[in-house]
């Protein structure tokens, strides 16, 4: 029995002293931030959430702003945007509008920018 609890306290304590190393919320893993995340009051379903979420309702409890930095928006929502502008390059490209692709194709490299910065975060 002592012996459970001790393990329990080491395991909280491994994960405030990541914290207090200043290992941001983005680089724990889920089950560490969902082990945060069962702290928090009035919070349910808590197993069903994915890291994204997790994270968002853990900066929420504690205060933290949101990074200005990175978007808001996820990955996948990027990719579609990339579908589209590549298929109006290709488009552009067909209709002989050099000016217009290199617009797109900056737009693209652009984008696929964000979205590693955002799948690094």
């Amino acid at each position: 029995m002592a012996d459970e609890e001790q393990k329990e306290q080491t395991a909280e304590k491994s994960l405030e002293e990541k914290m207090k190393e200043g290992r941001a919320l983005e680089k724990l893993t889920a089950p560490e931030l969902k082990e945060i995340a069962m702290k928090i009051e009035g919070l349910a379903g808590v197993h069903a959430m994915k890291k994204e979420e997790l994270i968002k309702v853990i900066k929420q409890d504690r205060g933290i702003p949101e990074d200005p930095a990175v978007k808001k928006g996820t990955t996948a929502d990027m990719k579609k945007v990339l579908v589209t502008l590549r298929e109006q390059k290709k488009e552009a490209r067909q209709n002989k509008d050099r000016k217009r692709v290199n617009v797109l194709r900056r737009r693209i490299n652009r984008m696929k920018k964000r979205t590693k910065k955002l799948a690094k975060a």
